[in-house]
């Protein structure tokens, strides 16, 4: 069977969930192969290994850390060279699009972005995609070389099928171009304890509705109830109210959770151009014109202010 690439997404040994759903689809095609590179990669192995990768090739360097994308692409290439795979599978982050786009371009092939599903058939992998801000789900195939595929979070369970895992040295050589954008400062984030916002199952967005900064608190209160990660249309972004990371839309985060819950967002295409893949939706508006309720599940015409913190409670008495 073919082997099949898969670049890894992880902080210090910690392997990401789009990574693991990665290796899903992965053996859907042939024999996952994990790349992991810079500080605690080898540390990945076992959890690559119990999801599926018959082989983890591994590597670190100061570069990964030092410099912007071009080292990440110089290994991924090295890898690609060493294995000659069917695929490569990339999650699609901001980082790993732009490490796909590159990868595609120096080897010649083409490159399918924010798949939702793929699946293989005797011409090679077929991806499926949704086009238009999700108004049509497309299924394509790369027709040059070796295709590069990036895949959306939650599009995939994550599922344990344990393989090898057997570790190997990757030999990397790194171009000139590598160290052109070198990492000046880094800043930590603020960790709120809630889940990352595109990799998270339940996501609960507040829009123009929410009338202001000090209300989003009500949004938390629910997304806490839920284990859920917070976001924010761009109506409640650019007021201020919410910071630009949270932003849900065409110009900010793509989400695909299990559950959605939209409370005073209208539901602008812009809006809707990123979380309308989502499994269920659920909104909550008191325009029972809003367009958002054209696309939802589950829609309540009702003040936010009143539905929302019932909601809360009952969710709250409900887990006891």
């Amino acid at each position: 069977m073919a082997e099949v690439l898969v670049y890894v997404d992880h902080v210090d040994g910690a392997v990401r969930k789009p990574t693991l759903e990665l290796l899903t689809l992965a053996r859907r095609i042939g024999e996952p192969v994990a790349v992991a590179l810079g500080s605690g990669a080898e540390a990945t192995a076992p959890a690559l290994a119990e999801h599926g990768a018959v082989k983890v090739l591994t590597h670190d360097a100061a570069e990964y850390a030092d410099y912007l994308v071009v080292p990440k692409v110089d290994a991924l290439q090295a890898a690609y060279e060493a294995v000659s795979p069917a695929a490569v599978l990339v999650p699609s982050s901001a980082e790993g699009k732009e490490i796909a786009a590159r990868l595609a371009v120096r080897i010649g092939s083409g490159i399918i972005t924010d798949a939702t599903d793929l699946e293989a058939d005797d011409e090679g992998p077929v991806a499926t995609q949704s086009a238009f801000a999700a108004s049509f789900t497309t299924k394509s195939r790369v027709a040059k070389g070796t295709p590069v595929i990036t895949v959306k979070p939650n599009s995939a369970p994550v599922e344990a099928a344990p393989a090898a895992g057997a570790v190997e040295a990757l030999a990397v050589s790194f171009s000139e171009k590598a160290t052109g954008t070198k990492v000046t400062a880094r800043t930590p984030r603020e960790s709120t304890g809630r889940p990352e916002l595109t990799e998270a199952a339940i996501v609960v967005s507040g829009g123009r509705g929410v009338n202001g900064a000090e209300n989003f608190s009500i949004i938390e209160n629910l997304a806490d109830s839920l284990g859920a990660a917070v976001g924010a249309s761009r109506a409640a972004v650019d007021a201020g109210w919410y910071p630009h990371t949270n932003q849900v839309g065409q110009t900010g985060k793509s989400v695909s959770p299990q559950l959605y819950i939209a409370s005073g967002i209208s539901g602008a295409i812009q809006h809707r151009a990123g979380m309308q893949t989502s499994k269920t939706i659920v909104a909550i508006n008191k325009d029972a014109e809003a367009p958002i309720f054209d696309l939802v599940d589950y829609g309540v015409v009702g003040d936010l202010f009143e539905v929302v913190p019932q909601l809360t409670e009952e969710i709250k008495t409900r887990k006891g």
